[in-house]
């Protein structure tokens, strides 16, 4: 195991952005950055020995000032959407930023957590990226102490692991929203590549994808992904749900977590022999197949475009904030968030 450490530009403040390179004894590699604690590469081999870049991304620190698609990054404070830009705690009434048609999206463009800069801390199998962030930034209460922890290991597991400390009580629903492409992030398409779900239930939506509160069955319908399932099978359907959002791009619920890390999810390809499985102790995880990634030119100048990369976003479901009844992502003095996500390459 080792981990490598090189400059990768300035950030727009001016602070100078660091690139750490994770990489184990089968050949796998993991690079992130200080800013936003983006995923920007991540090699994995198959059977074989051919190491590819499964993830999509950019070459240079400049392209990830925008990243309209949020390739790699870290989500923060809040993942996903919250209705109507607002949420209550204990009777307080917060508001945050308008930024999705009436509700927000990951929190703010600007200053949510993917595109902070942090410090880091190594160790010869991980990074520790940490950051601060005061009350009432984004509209959120609590000063916040945020840490996101990349590992790497000789079972090719690579770890993310967050732990955020609040002294008042707020909304924290961290994720990693990388797309992935087991082909390469330069094959294209991600239709052919199949998918199981261990969740038995998700979470319909009403247009502006915000959840409508039912938790549905997924058997007999297009969402069922219980079983091994391409794709591409459904996701052209004349189906209401999947036209709202072009495609999948819905949360489910996953069977059983208890707060216990588990496998929720399994992803193949055809044309390689490479599988990723996920794990997570979170209640929930955002499926979007990318259907609406903007065309933009990646890594050693491959054209992206709308589905060529999936996310497998570990979370709470959309909107909790505004749902008592589903599990809660409020935290504070006495609830420190605390969770890990794992995605293992067999």
């Amino acid at each position: 195991m080792s981990v490598t450490k090189k400059s990768f530009g300035l950030a727009p403040n001016g602070s100078e952005i660091f690139e750490y390179t994770l990489e184990n004894s089968k050949g796998m590699k993991a690079v992130v950055i200080s800013y936003g604690a983006i995923l920007t590469q991540l090699w994995v081999p198959d059977s074989k020995g051919d190491v590819k870049d499964i993830v999509l991304g950019y070459d240079n620190i400049k392209d990830y000032y925008e990243n309209g698609s949020f390739f790699g990054a870290t989500i923060g404070p809040n993942a996903n959407r919250i209705a109507n830009a607002s949420f209550s705690i204990d009777g307080v009434k917060y508001n945050i930023d308008v930024n999705d048609g009436p509700n927000n999206l990951h929190s703010h463009m600007e200053l949510g957590y993917h595109k902070a800069v942090y410090d880091a801390v190594t160790t010869d199998s991980s990074v520790t990226f940490n950051t601060k962030d005061s009350d009432g930034n984004m509209g959120f209460p609590g000063n916040k102490d945020i840490s996101v922890t990349y590992s790497l290991n000789d079972d090719c597991e690579l770890g993310i692991h967050y732990e955020v400390s609040s002294d008042k009580k707020t909304i924290i629903n961290m994720t990693n929203h990388s797309y992935f492409n087991l082909n390469g992030h330069d094959a294209g398409s991600i239709e052919d590549h199949v998918l199981t779900l261990n969740a038995s239930k998700y979470t319909p939506v009403i247009e502006g994808a915000i959840p409508t509160g039912e938790l549905a069955d997924v058997k007999g319908t297009v969402f069922d992904f219980t079983s091994p399932k391409r794709i591409g099978e459904n996701i052209n359907d004349d189906v209401e749900q999947l036209k709202l959002v072009k495609g999948y791009d819905h949360n489910w619920v996953v069977d059983s977590t208890d707060g216990k890390i588990v496998k929720i999810a399994n992803v193949s390809a055809k044309g390689t022999d490479r599988q990723m499985e996920v794990y997570s102790d979170l209640p929930a995880v955002q499926f979007y197949a990318g259907n609406c990634i903007a065309p933009t030119t990646g890594k050693n100048n491959v054209e992206y475009g709308p589905r060529h990369g999936m996310c497998l976003e570990t979370q709470y479901s959309p909107d909790t904030a505004n749902r008592p009844e589903w599990p809660s992502a409020v935290y504070g003095p006495d609830r420190k968030y605390v969770s890990t996500t794992i995605y293992k390459f067999v």
